[in-house]
């Protein structure tokens, strides 16, 4: 019996009912080794020799695969056909020979790019060796992302206390979000006019135009600046007559898109579907590997992970005859149409992402897919087809309306589409059911006709940033750029979010405090490794290993000797050195001079001390150089989608009963926030403020809650031991209950206004025992990427990870501890626990024997 290996069971069940019982199909579900979590896994000193570990939930499976190997003639490697595939049957037969069960056995590697019974037994008669380029392309990406994360990581742990991890191509997708929203707060809106009239040449025939030229002058997008401005425009227009000075008619074509690859699924499917990159590659995943369909198991498309935009001649064929039968002659080109993908660096090994049979319809499919796989099946079916259908045929219009003495000029503009093409099918990056343009479809005129003004007026406009990326503009930004491969962006996104350098509003990404520091940090110390350029020029380099045109040894050693340099040079900077670098760069953005406060950096609470960046155990925060005299703290970013809910200006929630002054919702730099009253004069008499907390959205304010929040902190009452009061507020951490100087935290702002005296103080009890009494993070340790914490506990501090426990020293103070005396302490803990456990097995049998003798 043959032994045939792919990835996952599902895939194995069945490829084993297409090969019959003279196969055996298992599973390695995924890759089986990997570098372990620890220094010392790539060694450049040992001409980068790696050290493979199998995962223990991979040694069964290996086991089995092995028992089922012995017996065998063949051993079929028929992982994906892909980098990550070819990798995966490397180490599956790297084990296997060190098993010493490959005796007498020839190993083989089978690709297919779909699972369907022909391709699959087209792939087992067409074997072939394993593509050791392919496997050295493997090894110099697993290696660099190992050294980059293992090297840079315990920088940032050192010099930036909070960060997490860093990442080849992880902290440049970062700086992407960062310097879009850096853009974003450097953005100044401008106002601007514009000028429309309707009118028509005969009675039911209207259509818009807009003032392009006024007083013989081509108008540009900020010539009218204001509403008088535009209000004498629309009096000029108002006094003359016009006709058709010049009309052109141009007939043009609208071409199909490509079938997908995996960078524009992931980006079609977030704008029409509503789906994440990692939700469409899961369902992508299930429809590759097959659904019961009439009583046999089938994939349904091929491979999704590539970036070919090619389709096998039989597909071509297929999808020619579905359009040819669905929508007849017309709609169906002379020739085939075919696709050459122009992303950087593409990989076109690979067909691109389609329906294994394209005669298979949707509507077939729905008692077999549930609802999102259907969908995306639609989707998949839809793009396929529509690439080998006949272009849409429009027809472009302009029309200029000129007064009589032509100094006066307007502009209509539209289009007709006069033979719909694949656009019968498909519309790229809109609901099928929309609107195919948003522009005027405009009456047949002639040159010289004359036109009546039905009505004319101003529009008041203001320019906009940029917008934030979403999943889709983001993973299209990544792919123009060249950097990383698609296969990875959605794995990339997750880990942006999970690490909390950023955050998904509104389906928008918006950088966190922790991510925007880390970039700053990476740009100004580790700039050439952020670089776009760089990056896409490595990706390039790693390409070429797997075309057989570089060394891979060779690009890891010219990588790892100036990467390694660097990070000895930034070791050996001081922190508050880099803490000034930091205050000198994320100045412009973090202190912006205004009108009300032309010294952004006095501190507005003591009115002596300078504000600058600071770091704690949260992250990154703006404080006065006065502390602990002044503890002013704030956040040192702004607020997110939510602050455009008030960008426009001050939002006027009523006027407080008790002072007369207005409440308004406004947007600050950081944030949405309240205030009672306008500023004093000179800006001495301060207004009182609140910041919206996050857990609350500016269109949920009304004047009762901001007057709620207004009047924060809150006294529940007086402490029954000391005398003093207890208080419930917001502050830079959330909310909080507060007794002297313990506070421990609450769920939500909502029970800031509703917590009791008793739960007030068993909270503060709590908190004063030291309960969860976590006094700092340190960071992350090194081998198992879990955290370490500085705790306070009944008999002293200590440190703590993984169920691991080290007292400090008597003689050494909590704020003295840091990350590397933790690992030592634990190190020491875990050592002392290895002999106890030794001692006691080894001297068991001695006590025994020394009962007896005695």
């Amino acid at each position: 019996m043959d032994v045939v290996i792919v990835e996952s069971p599902a895939k194995a069940k069945t490829i084993n009912k297409y090969l019959g019982r003279d196969y055996r199909v298992l599973a390695s579900f995924g890759h089986v080794r990997d570098l372990p979590s620890k220094d010392g896994s790539v060694r450049p000193d040992d001409d980068f020799a790696m050290t493979w570990e199998v995962d223990p939930r991979s040694a069964k499976r290996l086991k089995e695969i092995a028992e089922a190997v012995k017996g065998a003639k063949h051993l079929y490697l028929a992982t994906d056909p892909d980098r990550e595939g070819e990798a995966i049957s490397w180490h599956v037969r790297d084990v296997l020979a060190a098993k010493r069960v490959l005796k007498d056995v020839s190993v083989k590697r089978v690709v297919f790019n779909e699972i369907t019974k022909r391709a699959v037994t087209a792939g087992i008669a067409r074997p072939r060796e394993i593509d050791q380029q392919l496997v050295d392309a493997y090894f110099a990406r697993r290696a660099l992302d190992y050294l980059v994360g293992f090297t840079l990581s315990p920088v940032l742990w050192r010099k930036l206390p909070g960060a997490r991890s860093a990442g080849r191509v992880q902290s440049v997708a970062l700086r992407l979000i960062c310097d879009r929203e850096l853009e974003i707060e450097r953005f100044e809106t401008r106002e601007y006019w514009t000028v429309e009239g309707r009118f028509e040449a005969a009675p039911g025939t209207p259509f818009a135009a807009r003032l392009v030229a006024l007083d013989g002058r081509k108008l540009d997008k900020f010539d009218l600046k204001s509403e008088s401005e535009a209000a004498a425009a629309v009096a000029a227009v108002r006094e003359r007559r016009f006709h058709v000075e010049k009309l052109e008619r141009k007939p043009t074509k609208r071409h199909p898109q490509p079938p997908f690859t995996t960078s524009t699924l992931q980006q079609e499917a977030a704008r029409k579907l509503g789906f994440s990159a990692a939700r469409t590659m899961r369902l992508a995943q299930t429809l590759y590997e097959g659904k019961t369909i009439d009583g046999e198991t089938t994939g349904l498309i091929t491979y999704m992970r590539t970036d070919g935009v090619s389709i096998a001649e039989e597909a071509v064929a297929a999808a020619r005859a579905v359009i040819g039968e669905r929508y007849g002659a017309a709609y169906l080109p002379a020739a085939p149409r075919r696709y050459k993908s122009k992303a950087k660096n593409a990989q076109e090994a690979h067909e691109a992402i389609r329906p294994t049979d394209p005669a298979l319809l949707p509507q077939r499919l729905r008692h077999a897919l549930d609802q999102d796989e259907y969908r995306l099946y639609e989707l998949i079916w839809k793009r396929t087809i529509a690439s080998q259908m006949q272009s849409a045929e429009i027809e472009r219009t302009t029309i200029d309306l000129a007064s009589r003495s032509g100094d006066v000029v307007l502009r209509a503009s539209g289009s007709v589409i006069t033979f719909d093409g694949f656009l019968a099918l498909y519309q790229e990056g809109r609901d099928d059911k929309g609107e195919e343009t948003g522009e005027t479809r405009l009456p047949r005129l002639s040159e010289g006709e004359e036109v009546r003004l039905v009505e004319v007026g101003p529009t008041q406009h203001f320019t906009e940033p940029p917008p934030r990326y979403s999943e889709a503009s983001l993973v299209k930004k990544l792919e123009e750029l060249g950097i990383g491969r698609p296969s990875t962006y959605a794995s990339i996104l997750s880990v942006l979010v999970e690490r909390n350098y950023v955050r998904l509003e509104k389906k928008r990404f918006i950088p966190e405090d922790k991510g925007r520091l880390v970039t700053a940090f990476l740009e100004n110390f580790f700039a050439r490794y952020v670089e776009y350029d760089f990056t896409a020029k490595l990706e390039a380099q790693l390409d070429d290993i797997s075309a057989g045109k570089a060394n891979w040894k060779e690009v890891l050693r010219d990588f790892w000797n100036e990467f390694e340099k660097r990070t000895k040079e930034v070791l050996a900077i001081r922190n508050s050195e880099v803490l000034e670098t930091l205050n000198e760069f994320l100045g412009p953005a973090i202190f912006r001079p205004t009108p009300e406060n032309p010294d952004p950096r006095r501190c507005p609470s003591c009115g002596e001390g300078r504000l600058s960046l600071k770091t704690g155990r949260f992250g990154a925060f703006i404080g006065c150089s006065n502390y602990p005299e002044c503890r002013y703290t704030r956040q040192f970013t702004n607020g997110g989608e939510d602050a455009d809910a008030v960008a426009e200006g001050p939002r006027l929630l009523g006027t407080d009963p008790e002072s007369g002054e207005p409440i308004t919702l406004r947007s600050g730099k950081y944030g949405p926030y309240l205030q009672r009253g306008e500023n004093g004069d000179g800006g001495n008499d301060k207004p009182a403020r609140a910041s919206l907390p996050r857990d609350i959205s500016p269109d949920e304010v009304d004047l009762e809650l901001a007057l709620k929040l207004l009047s924060l902190p809150r006294e529940i009452g007086t402490h029954p031991e000391t005398g003093k009061p207890v208080l419930a507020g917001i502050g830079r951490y959330g909310p909080y209950v507060q007794h002297e100087r313990v506070y421990a935290s609450l769920k939500s702002s909502e029970e800031v206004f509703s917590v009791g005296m008793n739960r007030a103080l068993a909270l503060l009890a709590d908190k004063a025992k030291g309960a969860g009494g976590e006094l700092r993070a340190l960071g992350t340790h090194p081998e198992t990427g879990k955290p370490i914490r500085l705790m306070k506990g009944r008999y002293g501090p200590y440190v703590k990870h993984d169920g691991v426990n080290a007292t400090l020293p008597k003689d050494m103070k909590p704020e003295e501890v840091t990350l590397e005396t933790a690992l030592e302490l634990l190190a020491a803990k875990g050592a002392k626990k290895g002999r106890a456990k030794g001692t006691r097995k080894r001297t068991g049998g001695r006590a025994k024997a020394g009962a007896a003798a005695k």
